[in-house]
């Protein structure tokens, strides 16, 4: 099984030393999952440092932990930034948190013109901490030691990130090019769009194709789009590695 994994500072930390668990992540690590002494547990930072060692004290509100091992998140060469368009509620969770179990570096929360949730003054705020928050979990589920950044886009965002980066695709049902028969980048920024329940409009296809971004199916059946991501990630990962290894 597993090591259990919490958020915790730790790019200090050397063999030997202490890292402590403290706030509403130590209350988790000593009440809710009630950590014992001598358990092997990982702490990240979420920002690709980790410390793996045994819990050398547990109280109810921290637990502190003895770093034997320091780990690191290996270097990629790319940087997977998602544009995920606002799924409905129910859905949205999934789809931040099978993107961070694939490794996303970032997740653009896009507010598409079909879009059926629309975030709207305090509600953009707090959808991004609920999506935030999400990724969090995720990345400690899936024992990864980066937590992806989120952050809240409009199309015009969408379009100045595409014009930026290094390769920009559309996930897009009626796209004729698979994705897997495009020429990835060796390294470099590569965003992925996925629309909304209802589908991204011929306006946002266009701007998005003017600023440098190919529409391209990962699948012959329609995804949903709290999946479409991550099965269009799965694949830019494999292209990746076959790149990487000739």
């Amino acid at each position: 099984m597993s090591d259990p994994c919490f958020l915790g500072e730790v790019a200090a930390a050397a063999p030997g030393s202490v890292v402590k668990i403290t706030g509403a992540e130590g209350h988790h690590a000593g009440s809710v999952r009630r950590i014992r002494v001598g358990e092997s547990v990982l702490v990240t930072d979420g920002r690709g440092h980790a410390v793996r060692g045994p819990a050398i004290e547990v109280t109810k509100g921290s637990v502190s932990v003895e770093a034997v091992e320091i780990l690191e998140t290996a270097a990629t060469a790319h940087r997977w930034v998602a544009v995920q368009a606002l799924p409905k509620s129910d859905r949205a969770e999934l789809a931040v948190a099978t993107l961070t179990e694939m490794g996303v570096h970032e997740i653009l929360a896009w507010q598409a013109d079909r879009s059926i949730v629309r975030w709207k003054g305090d509600k953009q705020v707090k959808g991004v901490a609920k999506w935030q928050a999400a990724a969090r979990e995720a990345t400690k589920q899936s024992r990864r030691f980066i937590v992806p950044d989120v952050e809240l886009a409009h199309t015009r965002n969408v379009v100045e990130r595409i014009r930026h980066a290094d390769a920009a695709y559309i996930l897009h049902e009626s796209a004729t090019t698979p994705l897997v028969q495009q020429t990835l980048p060796a390294s470099g920024e590569v965003i992925f769009i996925v629309g909304p329940e209802g589908g991204i409009t011929d306006q946002e296809v266009e701007a998005f194709v003017s600023a440098g971004a190919c529409p391209v199916t990962v699948s012959d059946g329609v995804l949903r789009t709290s999946t479409a991501g991550v099965v269009g990630l799965a694949q830019l990962r494999a292209m990746a590695n076959f790149t990487a290894n000739g």
